[in-house]
């Protein structure tokens, strides 16, 4: 069975119409009020002449046929709804990080071949600055906040678009070939724009495997799952514009969830999560590895919250350490932990389930469906049990490309006896009785005295130390080594670890090569708004 999304949207809003979908400050919107206002969305997206152009089968798997829609959004009710009003009218939404500056923005939407922008108040002023200079954009929708930005010039208002928009009509025929897009991050380079089939990505991330992780039969059956589910809520923690919480989101929507998010939406603010999941009483959260955990953590013990109910703790999108998770489960002993794995190019590749009962371990995952390893050389598929470290690899529903990059494309996206995987560039190693154990991106591996050091690796093994509140390891040019292993660390506040302390623990995880030759201490860690190291600014730290 192949869906699109607007046909498991219009499943969802019948079988669950007046569950609330989403909760934040005052709203709370019910499954068919969202329902209703994306569409409404699109009748005005499809009145000023956006959707599609080129019908899938006459592209080659890096184009896109369809116009494109910037989301430059915080999380709130309009960033769903813009992703699904794109949909209805068959074009296609894009995440645009509010942290850009100027350039990337500028990069961001000329990549993209942007037509129209659907924007925050707040960043009316980084708008104005680079609307001149993109001639494609022939659309801004501004969403009103509280920054008191007036409308730019030409701009039309969110809420008066919804209020007058004329219905889309019926002749328009959402498609399962049409695209869902996934600009990543950039940490290691300029972002790059993820094409998938609407109906791959649903069944590889978004809700499209049942409980049981087989694909869904058919449109009955998840009506059935949606109607039968019981009615539960939980907080979404990172920004929507990151690939992990929109997949976080939709699935838990395919599961009947209310979607919570907190007040405070420009940042992570421990005391505002944890008031808001207490308030709406959520039984899971979800959030992106250390970053978010060590606020949360050192929150709980600081504040008096009833946590009695929270049953999930998801967290995806950044390695989370061990001691953070025995940190979490000392503190929601009834808690189970689940630790996913995946990228934008693979979509959803691996769990590791954690409670008290189980115990606690970090890097190694139960490979998802299409889950595997292939060789370093890309020539053949490896076992469990296979002594060499390769590709941790994705095949089965896995996207079409790289937007207007056939090169990439096909470099990320090899055949290998007859079989198209995704291979993005996480090194792995398949040990025996079926774990697949993630080393780390190879984009950001040292190789130092002729030997790879994973970055990921080293940072895990520091996070041990007590003082060590967060790190990233970089490399940096070496007469001896070639490159040698810095570690860029922020201490909690008061700490007073010195080098040769966080190199005593570090050894007790990981080889003696392997260990940081240098140390910079900051007082702050940069990191994307989801919690993704920042790798070129470390180097930039580190050099």
């Amino acid at each position: 069975m192949e869906f699109s999304f607007p046909q498991v949207f219009d499943t969802l809003a019948s079988a669950m119409p007046d569950r609330e979908l989403l909760v934040w400050r005052d709203r709370r919107l019910t499954y068919s009020q969202v329902h209703e206002r994306s569409r409404r969305l699109a009748g005005y997206l499809h009145s000023r002449g956006l959707g599609c152009r080129i019908e899938r089968d006459e592209l080659a798997g890096h184009e896109s046929g369809q116009d494109h829609v910037g989301l430059y959004l915080y999380n709130g009710n309009e960033y769903l709804e813009g992703m699904l009003g794109c949909w209805y009218t068959r074009a296609a939404s894009l995440n645009v990080n509010y942290r850009y500056v100027e350039e990337e923005l500028q990069y961001l939407f000329d990549n993209s071949g942007a037509r129209a922008i659907i924007y925050n108040a707040v960043f009316a002023p980084q708008v104005a600055a680079v609307r001149e200079r993109l001639p494609k954009v022939e659309l801004l929708i501004q969403v009103a906040d509280d920054s008191g930005n007036e409308l730019l010039a030409g701009a039309v208002d969110y809420e008066e678009v919804l209020a007058s928009a004329p219905a889309l009509p019926d002749s328009v025929e959402p498609s399962p070939d049409d695209l869902y897009v996934l600009y990543t991050g950039g940490t290691t380079g300029m972002p790059k724009g993820v094409l998938w089939r609407s109906a791959d990505v649903f069944i590889a991330a978004m809700g499209g495997r049942g409980i049981d992780g087989v694909e869904l039969e058919s449109i009955d059956a998840l009506f059935k799952q949606a109607a039968d589910s019981a009615p539960f809520s939980a907080v979404v923690g990172p920004p929507l514009m990151h690939g992990a919480a929109q997949w976080a989101s939709f699935l838990m929507m395919c599961m009947g969830a209310t979607l919570v998010i907190p007040e405070v939406v420009e940042k992570l603010d421990p005391a505002d999560f944890l008031s808001t999941l207490v308030r709406e009483k959520c039984v899971s959260f979800s959030m992106v590895g250390d970053a978010f955990a060590r606020p949360l953590i050192d929150e709980i013990k600081r504040g008096d919250y009833d946590l009695s109910g929270l049953m999930i703790i998801g967290s995806g999108g950044a390695p989370l350490s061990t001691d953070n998770k025995e940190a979490l489960l000392e503190l929601v002993p009834h808690a189970t932990i689940m630790d996913s794995i995946g990228s934008s190019e693979t979509g959803m590749q691996g769990s590791n389930p954690s409670n008290r009962d189980s115990g606690v371990t970090t890097g190694g995952f139960l490979p998802a469906p299409g889950s595997c390893v292939v060789s370093e050389d890309l020539s053949r598929l490896l076992k469990p049990g296979d002594d060499e470290t390769g590709w941790f690899a994705q095949t089965g529903r896995v996207p079409l490309g790289y937007l207007d990059d056939p090169e990439k494309t096909a470099r990320t996206f090899p055949v290998i006896d007859g079989v198209r995987y995704s291979v993005p560039g996480d090194r792995a190693r398949w040990r025996e009785g079926g774990i697949i154990d993630v080393l780390g991106r190879d984009s950001v591996t040292i190789n130092s005295g002729g030997e790879k050091i994973f970055a990921e690796e080293v940072e895990a093994a520091l996070k041990h130390h007590p003082d060590v509140y967060d790190t990233v390891v970089a490399g940096r040019p070496s007469d001896r080594w070639g490159q040698e292993v810095v570690a860029v660390v922020r201490l909690r506040d008061g700490a007073t670890a010195g080098e040769e302390e966080l190199l005593a623990e570090a050894a007790l995880h990981v080889a003696r090569y392997k260990l940081p030759k240098a140390f910079v201490f900051r007082e702050e860690i940069q990191r994307s708004p989801s919690g993704k190291a920042d790798y070129r600014w470390a180097r930039e730290q580190v050099e």
